[in-house]
């Protein structure tokens, strides 16, 4: 199975590399030239990126890439509520692998805050979010269960996560596998990007993202959501 094989929806596009080094070069080019461009235009530029394993290679990239980093302001589509020096934290990924070298000079928002409880963690990155500009490059993942940022399906507040015209910009949301507890950026906030990226890699994904493009139950599979006009995917074997 192949990404070429798949009739995507009117308006997104698909582009295939060989490998994973080689998706993370074109991805991380393809994300400098957006903020580039943003920057040009209204001299700063937001990104928007999500955690986990597979992204490290691509953020290595981008940190190398030729911009004024001073003028980027870089957040999280979702965050585990653990502190950043603990293994699982989005942010330390981040902060080892792409706010290195001249890209340290960028703005980092991050979502964790030590508060009592997650509603509460919640309620403070929402404040907290109120800053953040306009999103010009957004790079989302997907699980193999169809999640996407931390918008799981089965997980108490995702109906009010995946409201499209939703107010609430970050929701406390609660993963299948440890650690349970999470922080997400809502559907509405993450819709409104320039440009969005789905970066996803192997043949499992590409089975779930033929299971998602079968049918339209967005909470079954809260990728649905952002198969939409002007997406474009990134896929390697």
């Amino acid at each position: 199975m192949a990404i070429s094989e798949f009739k995507l929806p009117q308006g997104v596009s698909a582009h295939e590399f060989r490998s994973p080094v080689l998706l993370a070069e074109g991805l991380a080019l393809t994300v400098a030239k957006h903020l580039g461009d943003a920057i040009d235009a209204r001299g700063t530029a937001t990104l928007v990126v999500s955690g986990g394993r597979s992204p490290v290679a691509f953020f290595q990239h981008l940190a190398k890439q030729a911009l004024d980093w001073s003028r980027v302001v870089v957040t999280l589509a979702d965050e585990r509520w653990v502190p950043v020096e603990h293994a699982d934290s989005n942010a330390g990924l981040l902060k080892r692998y792409l706010l290195q070298g001249p890209a340290a000079k960028a703005k980092f928002l991050g979502l964790y805050s030590a508060t009592a409880s997650l509603e509460h963690a919640a309620e403070q990155a929402d404040r907290l979010l109120a800053e953040l500009p306009a999103i010009d490059v957004l790079v989302l993942g997907m699980g193999d269960d169809g999640h996407t940022a931390s918008l799981f399906p089965n997980s108490p507040n995702l109906a009010d996560a995946l409201q499209a015209d939703g107010t609430r910009r970050c929701w406390p949301m609660l993963a299948p596998t440890v650690p349970h507890q999470r922080l997400t950026m809502s559907r509405a906030l993450l819709a409104s990007a320039q440009f969005t990226v789905l970066s996803i890699s192997g043949q499992s994904k590409l089975t779930t993202l033929s299971a998602a493009l079968a049918g339209d139950d967005v909470a079954a599979m809260p990728i649905r959501a952002f198969l939409q006009p002007t997406l474009e995917i990134y896929w390697c074997p």
